[in-house]
């Protein structure tokens, strides 16, 4: 518990601090004397709680320094402990004695002024390593974030331990009875100028501690924005550096990076694919109705799941059917690899079954005066064709 606002001490000149000091010496003696019984429990009592103290913080720190990852729970839990600091311990020791022993006025009023700064400057230790701690395990154990995290973490720890400290202070000197009032007043100004002047640099920080949070991508994925396709190859405190699939390298900046629509290509669960198969106008309606049939054979026997196939549009020159299949892979070789076989196997479907493709044509027909279709070339006697009109 924090102790209440010590009282305004009286102003000592030189010439007093020797009566003084030997008023002190008399009081402490003649407490010793009356209180030396429950003293002597408190001392035995402060020795023990002293060494509990230390075992739990050596047993903390030992725990720490086996613990393989940083990240876990415990090794969060036993690194705050393994910070208890000598002046902590030594403090609630001398506490539980002035407690127990109801020490002198003046001796308590000493005791509880150090004993504030003591639990203040400890929980302040313990915030700090906890909120790094957690900043830590939010980013997660893969190596990349934790590369990307380290070369954050340098100001991530002078942030946190500037805000942490500065509160400390604050609350200590209001428990010892100063106005803190201008203090607070000149560091949050002091903050405001600081965060205008670094506007810029502390965006892209928290852009890439946003990238280490959410994790929209990692190291090595590739993703798409704008009109770029990259792999991404380092996830820097300012900036993001990735590798376009035509081999320049891109530099980004984090906060300009997430203001983007991102697509990870790399998070695909499955790849789909659509062909467009046009067809001349002569296709039979029964072999036509067969189409989506024979499409399904087609996907199915290359491994791809079949989604929908059909007639789909009356075109200029074809009658045109949608193919619709999924490659269950996020590999874009493996996709492209599959997307060949099976526009093969058509084409071999198609030419075993008769099926013809179209293509943009324009075809004319010649009518005789009386309307009749006549043909526009000699026939096979040699004879020339009669005039046509078209």
């Amino acid at each position: 518990m924090i102790a209440q606002h010590a009282p305004a001490l009286p102003r000592i000149t030189p010439e007093a601090i020797g009566p003084r000091l030997q008023a002190y010496g008399d009081a402490l003696t003649m407490w010793v004397q009356t209180n030396y019984v429950e003293l002597a429990i408190a001392v035995v009592a402060a020795i023990m709680v002293f060494v509990a103290l230390s075992w739990l913080q050596k047993i903390a720190a030992n725990i720490a320094r086996a613990s393989e990852h940083r990240a876990h729970l415990k090794s969060i839990i036993a690194r705050t402990l393994a910070r208890t600091s000598r002046f902590f311990r030594v403090m609630v020791s001398i506490e539980l004695i002035n407690q127990l022993a109801s020490a002198p006025a003046a001796l308590t009023q000493t005791v509880d002024i150090l004993f504030t700064v003591a639990i203040v400057i400890q929980v302040a230790m313990w915030l700090r390593e906890i909120i790094l701690g957690l900043i830590e395990r939010r980013a997660g154990e893969g190596i990349h974030e934790h590369e990307t995290l380290q070369s954050a973490m340098v100001l991530i720890r002078l942030l946190v331990s500037f805000v942490v400290f500065a509160v400390a202070a604050i609350v200590v000197l209001d428990n010892l009875g100063i106005n803190v009032t201008g203090l607070v007043a000149g560091l949050g100004v002091g903050g405001i100028a600081i965060g205008l002047a670094a506007q810029g640099i502390f965006s892209d920080l928290f852009a890439a501690i946003s990238i280490i949070f959410d994790k929209p991508f990692r190291r090595g994925d590739t993703v798409s924005y704008d009109n770029t396709i990259a792999r991404v190859e380092v996830i820097g405190m300012k900036s993001t550096r990735l590798r376009a699939l035509t081999g320049e390298e891109k530099i980004i900046s984090n906060s300009k990076l997430l203001e983007k629509e991102i697509t990870n290509n790399t998070l695909t669960l499955y790849r789909r694919v659509t062909f467009v198969l046009t067809l001349v106008y002569q296709t039979p309606p029964a072999l036509a109705r067969r189409v989506p049939e024979i499409l399904r054979a087609a996907v199915e026997a290359n491994g791809a799941l079949f989604i929908r196939a059909g007639f789909n549009n009356f075109a200029p020159s074809s009658l045109d059917f949608h193919l619709v299949f999924d490659i269950e892979s996020d590999d874009v070789e493996q996709m492209f690899q599959a997307r060949h076989d099976i526009g093969i196997a058509i084409i071999d479907s198609f030419a075993r079954e008769g099926i013809c493709f179209a293509y943009p044509t324009q075809t004319t027909f010649t009518a005789a005066p009386n309307g009749e279709m006549v043909m526009p070339y000699a026939t096979a006697s040699g004879s020339a064709a009669a005039p046509s009109k078209s």
